[in-house]
């Protein structure tokens, strides 16, 4: 049956495979339902987004990174990072220099102001949900990502690019980052 018609033509769910739907539904529920409060938390008690809350710890743990050193810390594609760093920027909380070993590198570190930021704020969710991940066994979230990637394209609009299509294309897919 073609891909495009999967979701027209239901087939019947029964028993344990009806539990094990209900049960992948709530998962993901309850995953968006903790981004977007952690998310909504940042924003009205710190006044930042969780993504940059989540860059901003990561640069606390090591100061004066890259743009790109931060994207493979945060499994995020460098211009998402790129442009969480400008809004912190533009907030004060980090500075971009040129690096001390290499002036053709820009590096990004943490100002007082952000320092001050961090000591009220909770760990990031992006935070939990990478620790998350990096507790399962290999061959589980080896499963887990495989079994998204599916379940992402099954969801894409047709009118743009599927995530294995982006993949294919040489992009990268990672944790969103929105600044």
């Amino acid at each position: 049956m073609p891909m495009a018609h999967a979701f027209n033509t239901p087939r019947p769910v029964r028993g344990e495979t009806r539990a094990d739907m209900v049960s992948v539904v709530d998962s993901i529920r309850s995953i968006i339902r903790a981004l977007r409060i952690a998310g909504r938390e940042a924003e009205q008690e710190l006044g930042i987004s969780s993504a940059q809350l989540f860059v901003l710890q990561e640069l606390k743990d090591r100061p004066s990174q890259s743009i790109n050193e931060l994207a493979e810390r945060t499994y995020t594609h460098q211009s998402s990072v790129s442009m969480v760093v400008a809004r912190l920027v533009k907030n004060r909380l980090v500075r971009r220099a040129t690096s001390r070993g290499d002036a053709r590198r820009l590096s990004i570190s943490i100002t007082p102001a952000g320092r001050a930021l961090l000591k009220r704020s909770p760990d990031a969710a992006q935070t939990r949900l990478i620790a998350g991940l990096k507790a399962m066994s290999r061959s589980r979230l080896k499963a887990l990502s495989e079994n998204l990637a599916l379940l992402a394209d099954l969801l894409e609009d047709k009118s743009s690019t599927s995530v294995r299509g982006r993949k294919e294309a040489g992009g990268r897919s990672g944790i969103a980052l929105r600044a």
